[in-house]
C-alpha cells in the first residue's frame, strides 16, 4: 500500500510524532463512472478533531492507474461551497497530483489545518484524464457534487452541474490528534451504511454514536468510522468483497483502531431465502463460524470487539423474510447473546423490535422496508449504546 510521506520541513514537522486517529471513512465498494478533466467536491463530516489532517484516495476498482490532483480540503460552508480562507491543498510525496496504480491506495502527506470535533470539510479533487471506471462507495446517503469541465478543486462557490450520490475516490480522513485519541470502526451491511437516513444529513447510527461520544467527557477522545457496505454478507462476495475478505483493510488497519462493533449477517441469512440463489444458502452455524473468524483475527490484534444482534426484518417487502430466515436469525443472535465469544453484546434487536411482534420493527422505527430502519430508528440504536464500553483501553 502506497503512503503518501513529507517532503517539505514544514510537513516533517507536522508528521513527526503525530499520533494519527481515523475520523471518517467511505468503504470502497464498487465502480463508478468515469470522469475526464472534471472535479468532484465530496463533503465529510469527522468524528474526532485534530491539529492535521491528511486523506486516503483509492483505485481499488479501476481497470488501470488513475492520475488524480489537485487536491483540496476546506471548511464546509452549505451545499457545495466552502467558507472563504479555509481552504488548504493537498500534496502526494510533496507534488499536487498522484498517479495511483490499479487495486491500489495513496495517503496525502500531511497538512497543518485545526479540524474541531463533527466539524464538516469539503474535499475536492480534480481528474484531468479519462478515468474508467472509478472507485466508488455506492450507497453514501450524501451528494458528491461534480463540474462538467475545468479544475475548480479551490474554487469558493463550486460550479457544479452534476451530483452523484456516491462517495468517488476518497476512502478515508486522518487527524493528527492527542495521544489519548482513538477511533472505534462500526463495521457492517446498509444499517451500518445508514440506508434510508436522511441524505446529507449524518443520521446514520455510527453518527449519532460519534456525537454522543464527543458530548461525554469520559469519551470525548473517541472517533468513529463507519465500515458498511450496503448489501454486504460475512461469507460471501456480492455488494463489496465479502466481511472475511475485507476485514483487515476496513477495520483492523485504520489508524488507532481499538473497538470494532460488528453487525452483519441479516444478508448472508436473506440471500439463503431467495429461490433462484441455491449456491449462496448458508446455515446459522456458518454465520457464527463466520463471526468466530472475525472475533479471532480481532483479538490477535490486541482489539476489543463487540457483537450487535440482528435487527427483525418480518414483512421485508421481497422474498428475504421467511420461516426458516426468522429460525436463523433467532439462533444467530441467541449465539451472540450467550456464547461470552463477544467482549460485548449490543442488542440492536431488543430496542427496534415491536415486543407485540417481535420480527418485525416497531413501526415508529420502521423506514417503510421492513428491514432497515428510520432515522428515529437508527438514533435508538446508537442512544442504546453503553458509552463505557469506550471509556477505557482494551
Amino acid at each position: 500500500m502506497l503512503l503518501g510521506t513529507a517532503t517539505t520541513a514544514a510537513c516533517a514537522a507536522t508528521d513527526a510524532g503525530s499520533h494519527w486517529v481515523a475520523t471518517w471513512s467511505a468503504v470502497p465498494d464498487s465502480q463508478g463512472p468515469g470522469f475526464k478533466d472534471q472535479t468532484l467536491r465530496e463533503i465529510v463530516r469527522v468524528s474526532a478533531g485534530g491539529t492535521a489532517i491528511r486523506v486516503r484516495l483509492s483505485n481499488l476498482m479501476g481497470t488501470g492507474p488513475v492520475t488524480l490532483g489537485p487536491v483540496h480540503v476546506a471548511l464546509h460552508a452549505s451545499g457545495a461551497s466552502i467558507q472563504p480562507g479555509s481552504d488548504h491543498a493537498l500534496t502526494f510525496h510533496g507534488s499536487s497530483t498522484v498517479t495511483i496504480a490499479k487495486d491500489d491506495s495513496v495517503l496525502s502527506d500531511p497538512v497543518a489545518m485545526a479540524v474541531a470535533p463533527l466539524q464538516e470539510l469539503a474535499v475536492s479533487l480534480y481528474v484531468p484524464a479519462q478515468t474508467n471506471p472509478s472507485t466508488q462507495h455506492g450507497d453514501a446517503q450524501a451528494t458528491t457534487y461534480i463540474t462538467d469541465s475545468g479544475n475548480a478543486a479551490a474554487a469558493v462557490s463550486f460550479p457544479g452541474e452534476e451530483e452523484l450520490p456516491s462517495r468517488v475516490f476518497l476512502t478515508d480522513v486522518e487527524v493528527a490528534a492527542s495521544p489519548a485519541s482513538k477511533a472505534v470502526v462500526a463495521f457492517g451491511d446498509s444499517i451500518t451504511d445508514g440506508y434510508r437516513s436522511t441524505p446529507n444529513a449524518n443520521r446514520r447510527w455510527p453518527d449519532v454514536l460519534a456525537a454522543r461520544l464527543h458530548a461525554d467527557q469520559a469519551t470525548q477522545a473517541v472517533a468513529v468510522v463507519n465500515a458498511g457496505i450496503s448489501g454486504n454478507r460475512i461469507l460471501n462476495e456480492g455488494a463489496g468483497p465479502s466481511a472475511l475478505s475485507r476485514f483487515d483493510r476496513d477495520a483492523l488497519q485504520k489508524a488507532s483502531v481499538h473497538w470494532i462493533v460488528l453487525l452483519e449477517g441479516i444478508n448472508d441469512i436473506g440471500e439463503s431465502s431467495q429461490p433462484d440463489t441455491p449456491k449462496d444458502a448458508v446455515s446459522a452455524q456458518q454465520v457464527i463460524d463466520g463471526m468466530k473468524t472475525l472475533i479471532g483475527r480481532a483479538h490477535a490484534k490486541g482489539l476489543k470487539i463487540y457483537g450487535a444482534t440482528l435487527l427483525p426484518f418480518g414483512g421485508a417487502d421481497w422474498p428475504y423474510h421467511t420461516l426458516a430466515a426468522e429460525q436463523k436469525r433467532q439462533a444467530v443472535n441467541a449465539w451472540i447473546r450467550q456464547s461470552g465469544a463477544f467482549d460485548a453484546v449490543i442488542d440492536f434487536d431488543k430496542v427496534v423490535r415491536d415486543p407485540a411482534r417481535p420480527n418485525r420493527f416497531l413501526p415508529a422505527f420502521d423506514s417503510g422496508d421492513h428491514l432497515h430502519p428510520n432515522d428515529a430508528g437508527y438514533r435508538a440504536m446508537a442512544e442504546s449504546i453503553d458509552l463505557g464500553l469506550f471509556a477505557s483501553k482494551p
